[in-house]
């Protein structure tokens, strides 16, 4: 009998430990919240198919980051020496953004800019979203470095936003991570309704020139003018800005084809799964769950409203200074933003409501690539002076 209880109390010590290891054990009404987080955004990605490159690998890696563990066994991604740690490192030391921007070099056509430099404008426009926020993320109380790392989620562009707080806000990257890329997949949701308020039933209606063809000497002269003028004048976005010229140049050089297409294609998808899972798995609930990642949410939501808005606007103001004829659909001034090539799609998709023949895709491509090469000249400001 008494070597029967000792079994029997040894069994249930046994289940004892092995319970205090589990995640029942370990779970707060957080890690649920966010684990509902996680499977909204794959609904949106899976159901509604917003941008689901991103939201499917950033909502898997919320739940991974937010099943409960015990601590101190290299679990978790903020635990030294733990595989979600040591993937976490291309985010936390902005080794990611680069190689994505390669990859986006690799397939931007600029032809549209090229064809139409006043474009860039627009593109330059729009980064004001950028320095609204920066100065609201001042008002409420975030210090200086922590507001210029959520002003750049105006820029829509996730990996942007990710190089930059993992300089200026490390304790932030999440949350300023998950709301960008967040943002830049509601596109289609948030800018329509500002296009609509902010332009008039005629000018819904501007026919735009067709874009003249550009010669490949100018597409292959581009990045290389683009990188000296740029980072000569905000040697900081190098990094960014270096290699999105990079890719650029190995595309249209017309003799680097297989490396383009690498860049473009397997490089660019492999480390798209790894920022998005790491970023998700960022949010763990013990240390995202906070006022501050609130506040992010709604400055970077008035961020991307006020760059929306700034872009659709100048166009208007510009259009002051054009003769009839050359004058530019405000439409296209939300594809300022650096959401490629979504912001643009949806200026071909509202502007086509209204008329059924204009199509305003290939002229919203202009701003459109502008906006990426803005919101890193932004960055790189950003950080000059902050950093």
């Amino acid at each position: 009998m008494a070597a029967e209880h000792n079994f029997l109390q040894f069994l249930g010590d046994n289940l004892v430990e092995f319970f205090k290891f589990t995640g029942f054990a370990n779970v707060e009404y957080g890690h649920l919240i966010m684990i509902l987080v996680g499977l909204f955004f794959i609904y949106l990605a899976i159901s509604k198919k917003f941008e689901p490159m991103l939201l499917v690998p950033i909502g898997f890696g919320i739940i991974v980051g937010n099943i409960p563990f015990f601590p101190g066994n290299q679990i978790g991604i903020y635990e030294d020496g733990s595989v979600l740690n040591y993937l976490y490192f291309g985010v936390l030391k902005g080794v990611y953004p680069p190689l994505i921007f390669l990859g986006i070099g690799a397939m931007t056509d600029f032809s549209a800019l090229i064809s139409n430099p006043k474009l860039m404008l627009i593109g330059a426009a729009a980064q004001f979203g950028i320095f609204g926020a920066y100065m609201l993320a001042l008002l409420f109380g975030f210090s200086a470095s922590e507001a210029g790392a959520i002003g750049i989620i105006g820029g829509a562009d996730g990996p942007t936003a990710i190089f930059l707080s993992s300089k200026l806000a490390p304790d932030l990257m999440g949350a300023i991570a998950v709301s960008a890329y967040s943002y830049m997949a509601l596109v289609p949701v948030i800018q329509p309704p500002i296009m609509k308020l902010l332009t008039t039933h005629k000018e819904r209606l501007i026919k735009m020139r067709p874009p003249r063809v550009v010669s490949t000497t100018e597409k292959i002269m581009f990045p290389i003018i683009g990188v000296l003028l740029t980072c000569f004048l905000v040697p900081s976005g190098l990094p960014l800005l270096g290699m999105l010229f990079f890719g650029n140049l190995l595309k249209e050089s017309g003799v680097t084809r297989r490396l383009a297409n690498t860049a473009s294609g397997p490089l660019i998808d492999i480390v798209t799964i790894l920022i998005g899972l790491t970023v998700g798995a960022s949010t763990q609930a013990t240390t995202f769950l906070t006022v501050k990642s609130v506040g992010i949410f709604a400055l970077g939501a008035l961020s991307f409203i006020i760059a929306t808005t700034a872009g659709v606007l100048f166009v208007k103001f510009f259009n002051l200074f054009l003769k009839e004829g050359n004058k530019i659909n405000p439409l296209i001034g939300n594809a300022g933003v650096s959401a490629v090539p979504d912001s643009a799609r949806v200026s071909q998709e509202v502007g086509l409501k209204y008329d059924r023949t204009n199509y305003l895709l290939m002229h919203a491509m202009g701003p459109n690539v502008a906006g990426v090469i803005g919101s890193a000249v932004a960055a790189g400001v950003l950080l000059g002076f902050l950093g």
